[in-house]
């Protein structure tokens, strides 16, 4: 063991005091920018050594030769005694391959630097430099980010991955399609840049065999060009990949080739491309696994194309297998959802339980992601927001300020009810909040508060220090001023109306609250014309288009209409010299249209602002009546008006309504 770590020592020394020579041993790296007659702007690196000194040639970017690395042939930098001769890698050959005792060391080998000791100490073939190449990007896979930075540092000024990289050009004829885009794929991901000479020509033999290759191999190259960046010969691959894979794709039987094929043609894919994609990808749903259904979600995403019958093949696939799938594929998933704009209530219902039934398995962060895109995707998770309070209510010291800050705009953000737990919650957010008071930014502060306000809670300590006049004054040059008015506007609003029982009056200064004068939203003339059909026989009642509350609140259209128990009593009052005011005698009804955005997915529950509307209206006086796009364009207009009716009117509400078209207003 002793000898071991001592000879180890030794050559972590030994290869830590050659770096400066090593620089100069590191060919591939060198570079010498070398004018494009195509593209006089470019400049590209390439290997270099002594004998090659002779300046590469440019190739016309036509479509048969599209390359900007140079040299007519692979092996015309080698001596003539180091070509190799040309033999195909027979059955013999492979036989060979497996029996190598080079390949036993090659496993063995737990870094880049071992496997580029064992190159120096044995010759690989033309195979084993594809292998090797390949091994040194998997036992990296597995390190941490700064074990990886440091092995890779290694690797690079190791002298033999030069000369591991100069015998991987001269075999490059001689090794199998399937090795060319293994080996290309292993460089890109170990970081040899893009415009090194051995690189380019790689990306050249792909282009000269793209033909041949099978859809494995062309899944190889897609994943590697994926991870590229721009350039003529990706340019060129990439455009000679949508060609093959459009004349292939009846063929293409494995799936996950067609999604990393699909993920490389991207967002520029053609339409009709896409469309022929879609028909490919539905044919062979039957064959789906559950990863297939976790990557094509994303793969979708990658490419921006929406297909709802394949999103919902895969979303069931995802449903029924859902218990197991670790953290980093749901999150992808849902983000890959938010970037398609696609909501299956049951795939994200499904998500929402098994996190909550297995709270424990999960860190905290991981929860805040979750909860953090479920918002993003204005999905109300239940399950998951019912288990995470009851965390917080346990142990509310656990959470940082960054936490607190997403906790509370989720909260706020979806309106969620917890009931009995409500106060207990809020105690135990607003008990954080004040622990992080001393250190705590101006700016974070304002939006702390503002989301307590949202939430109907107002703790005084974070309140009387977010109106202090120190803390205003840093808000001032804020870098979003609009944003910060509207939230210094929701405060003062919550103040005035929620009038909660504070030690001391609290006020927001008009300073912070902008334009006084607010802008008022066009009336929805559609609901306008709707209602105005539906009042136009009820005398007794006033319409009102466009009225604004609380200098901030914009109505549609108010409705009053006389309440006859309340008329009584007001009339019964009047006889004894009391009288009763128009708001006690009538009722007022709000009638608001609303985005679908206010609304928690799949729900007719209002959210965020919107909630906190409702809830002030209703402090005022006013019952409110939510009407959507979908309710105003979806059905007719006696459907249209049956609604208002039923909404304004429900002790009149008519029985022979139709069951399924009052289903369809509020689905």
């Amino acid at each position: 063991m002793s000898v071991w770590v001592t000879e180890e020592v030794m050559r972590r020394g030994l290869r830590f005091c050659s770096r400066g020579s090593l620089w100069q041993q590191r060919n591939f790296l060198l570079s010498a920018p070398i004018k494009d007659s195509c593209s006089p702007d470019k400049q590209f690196f390439h290997l270099w050594s002594p004998r090659q000194s002779q300046t590469w040639l440019s190739r016309s970017p036509v479509s048969s030769v599209r390359f900007y690395s140079q040299g007519a042939n692979h092996g015309d930098d080698l001596e003539d005694g180091e070509r190799l001769p040309s033999q195909p890698a027979d059955t013999a050959s492979a036989e060979r391959q497996r029996k190598s005792p080079f390949l036993e060391l090659l496993e063995s080998c737990g870094s880049p630097s071992d496997v580029l000791d064992l190159t120096g100490k044995y010759s690989p073939t033309a195979r084993q430099v594809s292998h090797c190449l390949t091994h040194m990007w998997a036992t990296t896979k597995k390190m941490t980010d700064e074990q990886r930075r440091y092995e890779l540092q290694l690797m690079f000024e190791h002298p033999a991955f030069d000369q591991l990289l100069q015998r991987a050009m001269k075999t490059l004829v001689h090794i199998r399609d399937e090795d060319v885009t293994y080996s290309l794929l292993s460089m890109v991901n170990l970081g040899v840049p893009q415009r090194s000479r051995v690189v380019q020509t790689f990306l050249r033999t792909c282009q000269e065999k793209l033909n041949d290759f099978d859809e494995k191999s062309l899944s190889i190259l897609a994943s590697s060009l994926e991870q590229m960046e721009d350039g003529a010969n990706v340019r060129a691959l990439k455009e000679g990949m949508r060609l093959v894979v459009e004349a292939r794709l009846p063929g293409i039987k494995n799936v996950m080739a067609l999604q990393t094929m699909m993920r490389l043609l991207g967002n520029d894919a053609p339409k009709d491309l896409k469309w022929k994609l879609e028909k490919k990808a539905l044919s062979m749903t039957d064959h789906f696994s559950l990863p297939n259904a976790q990557y094509m979600i994303s793969t979708m995403a990658t490419m921006g194309f929406f297909s709802k019958p394949l999103l919902d093949v895969c979303s069931k696939k995802i449903t029924e297998n859902i218990h197991g799938i670790p953290f980093n594929r749901i999150f992808k998933l849902l983000q890959s959802c938010r970037e398609l704009r696609y909501r299956d209530v049951h795939l994200l219902t499904s998500i929402s339980d098994y996190v909550a039934s297995s709270l424990d398995i999960w860190t905290n962060k991981q929860l805040l992601l979750f909860l953090s895109v479920f918002e993003n995707l204005i999905f109300c998770p239940a399950a998951l927001m019912d288990a995470y309070a009851d965390k917080v209510i346990a142990n509310p010291d656990v959470l940082t300020l960054k936490d607190l800050l997403c906790v509370l705009k989720v909260y706020s953000s979806l309106s969620y009810d917890l009931q009995d737990r409500r106060q207990q919650f809020l105690d135990s957010l607003s008990q954080v909040l004040i622990s992080y008071l001393p250190k705590i930014s101006a700016f974070e502060l304002l939006k702390a508060v503002y989301c307590l306000c949202l939430l109907g809670h107002f703790p005084y300590a974070p309140l009387e220090q977010l109106l202090q006049s120190s803390v205003l004054e840093k808000l001032a040059g804020s870098k979003f001023p609009k944003s910060q008015e509207r939230m210094f506007q929701t405060v003062d609003v919550c103040l005035r109306v929620d009038h909660p029982p504070l030690p001391q009056p609290l006020t927001v200064p008009a300073s912070v609250l902008g334009d006084p004068t607010p802008s008022t939203p066009s009336v929805n003339p559609r609901l306008l014309l709707d209602l105005q059909s539906l009042l136009e026989d009820q005398v007794h009642m006033m319409l009102q288009e466009g009225v604004m509350v609380e200098n901030l609140y914009f109505i549609d259209a108010a409705v009053t209409k006389p309440t006859p128990n309340q008329t009584s009593v007001c009339e019964a009052r009047s006889g004894g010299g009391e009288g009763c005011s128009p708001a006690e005698s009538s009722e007022r009804i709000a009638v608001m249209y609303a985005p679908q955005s206010g609304f928690c997915y799949g729900t007719s529950n209002p959210r965020g602002p919107l909630a906190v509307k409702i809830r002030h209206l209703k402090i005022l006086g006013y019952n409110s009546v939510l009407v959507t796009e979908q309710d105003l364009q979806s059905v007719s207009e006696e459907a249209r008006i049956d609604f208002l009716r039923e909404r304004i009117f429900p002790q009149h509400h008519r029985p022979e309504t139709q069951p399924d078209e009052k289903e369809h207003l509020r689905s």
